[in-house]
């Protein structure tokens, strides 16, 4: 174990006795800081050093020709302070090199847990595949910046995403990361999705179709190469019912004899039912059935429940001039019909599954809008009586 002033100079000069099949020299001044010298020629910088615990480890620090005597130096100079204040620099390299990229972790954690603990997890899945993986998946956990998902953020608002759509990344992020910080995940100690700002979507804004709106959309669903999408459309404006439970809808909730249609488990966490009309009922029984496919609308090739409509829906609203109506906004239009066909926001609420009233209360204007219609129509027959000519008197 010889000590020596370990230097540029003597590291270059710095040969392994014949006789032995290594030789470690130890800096005089810097405790622990070792130049590994093999009878090969190759040279490689070590800190050797004792753990909290007491036992002894040997960090590499980087070949000889690899890495300048000064720059080890400084190295080892810093892992000797960290040792000083209890850290474990083997223990720190041995962390890194289990942090995984994002696919590993997406396939190994992510995919299963959502699988055990969601209901709905297809659009997840697409989104990841189609804005996430392809841009991130081969990056470890701890490369991942705020940076990064910020200008990842903006780039699908620039291609012409919705506000809310767009949150979508940061806002997958900041879950999955908690759920790798939850499960003790290397890499995964501080979230780069907390320091993302999110848009503001503005989602009370409500959108409905008109009558001759929905006689256009109609006309262009006809001609789409997605032959369900007619149906989807149809049945979510029937309906009223939100985009993933008929997407996700099985023959064998449904009673058509009795014209119900029994959700097992909705947004709120509770099964409801909702009564099937008789146009409804018409639509059901045409639809197309696959032999053991239990789905009501599914992907004809895949025979499981689509993950993602949004590009044949994309095509055929912008074929019309409808550019700005969401999937959404059918189920508006649904509570839209309701209210202006004189129905109560009661009745309004528990058609559309609300858990409370006051989230059913944003379509009260429209409750308000036909009574003023209503008045309105009264006092034209009133005024149209004062404004008759007088009878004349014989």
């Amino acid at each position: 174990m010889p000590v020596v002033s370990l230097s540029a100079q003597f590291v270059k000069e710095a040969v392994c006795p014949p006789e032995k099949g290594k030789v470690d020299y130890y800096d005089a001044s810097i405790k622990g800081f070792i130049l590994e010298v093999r009878p090969s020629g190759g040279k490689t910088f070590h800190l050797r050093y004792r753990d909290a615990h007491g036992k002894l480890r040997q960090h590499k620090i980087g070949d000889a020709d690899a890495i300048s005597h000064d720059k080890a130096r400084k190295k080892a100079q810093y892992l000797r302070s960290e040792v000083e204040l209890g850290g474990n620099p083997q223990e720190d390299r041995k962390a890194l090199r289990q942090v995984p990229t994002l696919a590993e972790f997406v396939r190994d954690t992510y995919i299963p847990h959502i699988h055990l603990h969601r209901r709905n997890f297809q659009s997840t899945i697409s989104f990841l595949n189609l804005h996430i993986l392809p841009r991130f998946g081969s990056k470890h956990l701890d490369e991942i910046t705020t940076l990064m998902l910020t200008e990842a953020h903006l780039d699908l608002r620039a291609k012409g995403y919705a506000l809310a759509q767009a949150n979508k990344l940061p806002v997958l992020f900041k879950i999955m990361f908690n759920l790798a910080k939850k499960k003790e995940i290397p890499g995964a100690q501080s979230n780069p999705a907390n320091g993302v700002v999110l848009f503001n979507p503005n989602n009370a804004k409500e959108r409905y179709l008109t009558a001759a709106e929905t006689q256009r959309l109609y006309e262009a669903l006809d001609q789409s190469e997605n032959t369900q999408l007619k149906h989807i459309v149809s049945l979510l404006l029937m309906f009223g019912c939100r985009k993933r439970e008929l997407l996700d809808a099985q023959w064998e909730h449904f009673d058509l004899e009795r014209r119900n249609w029994r959700i097992p488990m909705s947004k709120n966490g509770k099964a409801r039912n909702i009564p099937i009309s008789a146009r409804a009922l018409e639509i059901l029984n045409s639809l197309p059935r696959w032999k053991g496919c239990p789905y009501v609308v599914p992907n004809p090739e895949t025979q499981k429940p689509y993950g993602n409509l949004y590009h044949p829906w994309d095509k055929v609203r912008k074929q019309v001039g409808l550019d700005d109506l969401r999937m959404h906004d059918l189920r508006h239009t649904f509570a839209s019909n309701l209210v202006n066909s004189g129905q109560s926001i009661y009745v309004v609420s528990k058609l559309l599954g609300h858990s409370q009233i006051k989230t059913t209360t944003r379509y009260s204007h429209l409750a308000d809008e036909t009574l003023f219609s209503a008045v309105d129509a009264a006092a034209r027959v009133v005024d149209a009586s004062w404004q008759a000519p007088p009878q004349t008197q014989v």
